[in-house]
């Protein structure tokens, strides 16, 4: 731990805290929400405040006559439909700007975050599970990458090199290069936000489910989600940042392979539409 702590300590620009998420995490399980309370979290950020009335008064929402009031606006919506709007507005400031370190261009590990984001919901919601947990889990898995990526630009052509003449992963090069690797510096540093140990548990371990106990299947959404934005394309990089597959994310959600190819058509489905709604902000 302490090891993780002194490398994330020694970066030198640090992905800004997605700060209104872990405040409105522990409102997601809460019957009645007093709509108040969200209004408070999210008032004093003007995106924030702005997107949400932009959504509602959208045509995908829209309805009646437009709004120009916060609590109005998350009246209409709800709650959960106001917590995807921040997400996704959080999720692409941090996520948005190029990454060199690992080749990734303007706006790729957005995209890719957000497919990952949609399979593991669309999975999710069909096992009864509470799909914006896992939304979010899956939507910042791959945060970790945002403070290696500084370390990595200057020796990129040793990770090729690596990957390439010795047939490591991303993981097994990350962590003989740097002595870390991407997945347990995103769940400490969603520690360090005060994210609910359940997220951090599924970015540390989103790599190796089996691991994340006993939030193991919060892990495989996020695994499996991972494996079929990649299968999709909405992946980035050299090729060693292909995928090694793990059976066990679906034995502990009981999918077969079967599954995947099906959720991978719901995927493209559904991430259309999500790129409606949400696809201008990962690109601000």
């Amino acid at each position: 731990m302490q090891e993780l702590d002194d490398y994330i300590n020694k970066v030198k620009h640090l992905p800004p805290a997605p700060l209104v998420l872990p405040q409105l995490l522990p409102l997601l399980n809460q019957p009645d929400i007093d709509c108040s309370r969200v209004v408070d979290v999210i008032t004093y950020d003007q995106s924030l405040t702005a997107a949400v009335i932009q959504t509602c008064n959208s045509a995908y929402f829209a309805g009646r006559s437009p709004v120009d009031d916060l609590q109005e606006a998350i009246q209409r919506l709800g709650f959960r439909e106001v917590y995807q709007v921040v997400l996704a507005v959080s999720g692409a400031r941090v996520l948005g700007p190029a990454q060199k370190g690992y080749g990734i261009a303007e706006g790729e590990l957005w995209k890719h975050s957000v497919c990952t984001a949609v399979a593991a919901q669309l999975m999710a919601e069909d096992k009864g599970e509470d799909t914006s947990v896992v939304f979010t889990a899956a939507l910042m898995h791959d945060v970790g990458k945002l403070v290696l990526a500084g370390a990595l630009e200057g020796i990129y052509t040793k990770v090729m090199e690596e990957t390439e003449q010795n047939q490591h992963s991303l993981l097994e090069s990350e962590k003989k290069l740097l002595g870390v690797q991407h997945a347990e510096i995103g769940g400490r540093l969603l520690a360090r936000w005060k994210f609910p140990a359940n997220l951090v548990s599924a970015v540390w371990f989103h790599h190796q489910p089996a691991a994340a106990k006993p939030h193991e299947k919060l892990a495989s959404y996020v695994y499996l989600g991972n494996m079929i934005a990649h299968f999709l394309g909405f992946g980035f990089g050299h090729q060693a940042f292909a995928l090694r597959g793990r059976a066990e994310a679906l034995e502990i959600l009981g999918f077969s392979p079967d599954d995947l190819a099906r959720y991978m058509i719901k995927t493209i489905e559904k991430f259309d539409e999500v790129q409606r709604l949400f696809g201008a902000m990962g690109e601000k």
